[in-house]
């Protein structure tokens, strides 16, 4: 099977290597569609915090089981599935309370033996996969992964209804944290970006305002005029130098600022202003398993307006030999290019 891998700093390379084999709790999924995630560009850059270069790339998929092991039944060969893909050691203080993400051994495609999902076959433990409809596009279930991002953001950010709540970054996680907030019920979202066409998306997709920072030398300024008082949350989708400190000046006292963002960067903190108005930053570290069936749950409850917005995320899609045109265009950020897809 052909599999794609990140040599060294940005050198692609499709290999052919055996289909691998399965275990007993193991299944054999035919690839469809594999997305190709921020991470996987960070890995493609060399700058990922844990996935280092030589690796095996792709986490995103969705697929058709084709083949399973012997204690997993045989029903669910042919069945069109989606993966959730990391696997905590199941025995940690943070597996027993269900926080896999958090897991101090967790696995994930593209690290040790575990290939990753840019390839025709992935292999995974059959307690991380997930039946989709048969209605439901590849495209679409591809995006339950990223998706799921941005319910974890939800979730740790606490949001209430009320809630007025800023997105900075308006790439994928940026766009799907806007999907699922409004999923809540949350009506007041503000959502930035230095593109004009991801905010077209996001005006699409529901946000009550969308604001092109590169427009002003002072947008947290701008940002105030329009909403007239200090954000109850900010969520930080991008990792622009001082983003942090820009973020405090937007959020109100005792406010939340949740960052899911990943940063190649340091970033100086204004201790003062976080600590005199009682002002929280809280880390997002991808999704548990709940984060998972919210995302499934909502791509599968109005599917003709979820697939709107998957044509409006993905913009771009290259047949797996062409992979190498696909991480180029994403790395290169250019003004409409947001998720970008493989096709098995």
């Amino acid at each position: 099977m052909q599999v794609v891998f990140v040599e060294h700093k940005n050198n692609l390379s499709i290999k052919s290597i055996n289909t691998p084999d399965i275990k007993d709790d193991e299944v054999l999924i035919k690839v469809k569609v594999a997305g190709i995630c921020g991470s996987d560009i960070h890995t493609y850059n060399d700058v990922h915090s844990f996935r280092k270069p030589p690796a095996s790339m792709g986490h995103e998929l969705s697929g058709v089981v084709v083949k399973n092991g012997k204690n997993v039944n045989e029903k669910i060969v042919g069945q069109k599935v989606t993966v959730m893909p990391q696997r905590g050691c199941g025995i940690c203080i943070h597996c027993k309370y269900g926080e896999i993400n958090l897991c101090n051994n967790r696995v994930a495609p593209g690290v040790n033996d575990w290939l990753g999902s840019m390839a025709d076959y992935f292999v995974a433990h059959s307690s991380i996969v997930f039946p989709i409809p048969e209605y439901m596009s590849y495209k679409t279930s591809a995006l339950a992964e990223p998706l799921s991002v941005g319910f974890r953001t939800v979730e740790k950010a606490d949001v209430k209804t009320s809630d007025n709540i800023a997105i900075l970054g308006s790439g994928t996680i940026g766009l799907l944290s806007l999907h699922a907030l409004i999923s809540k019920g949350v009506n007041n979202t503000i959502i930035t970006d230095i593109r004009e066409y991801p905010l077209n998306i996001a005006e699409k997709i529901g946000a009550s305002y969308v604001f092109n920072t590169s427009k002003y030398d002072n947008w947290t300024e701008k940002i105030l005029n329009i909403t007239q008082e200090k954000v109850d949350k900010v969520i930080i989708a991008n990792d622009a130098p001082n983003i942090i400190n820009e973020a405090l000046k937007i959020v109100k006292k005792g406010g939340k600022i949740i960052t899911v963002a990943m940063f190649n960067q340091k970033q100086h903190i204004d201790i003062s202003n976080l600590q005199s108005s009682e002002k929280e930053i809280i880390g997002c570290m991808t999704y548990n398993k709940s984060n998972f069936y919210d995302a499934l749950n909502l791509l599968e409850k109005d599917s003709r307006n979820n697939e709107e917005i998957t044509n409006s995320i993905i913009t771009h899609s290259f047949p797996l030999r062409e992979a190498h045109k696909g991480f180029e265009i994403m790395n290169n950020k250019k003004e409409n290019v947001l998720k970008v897809i493989l096709r098995l």
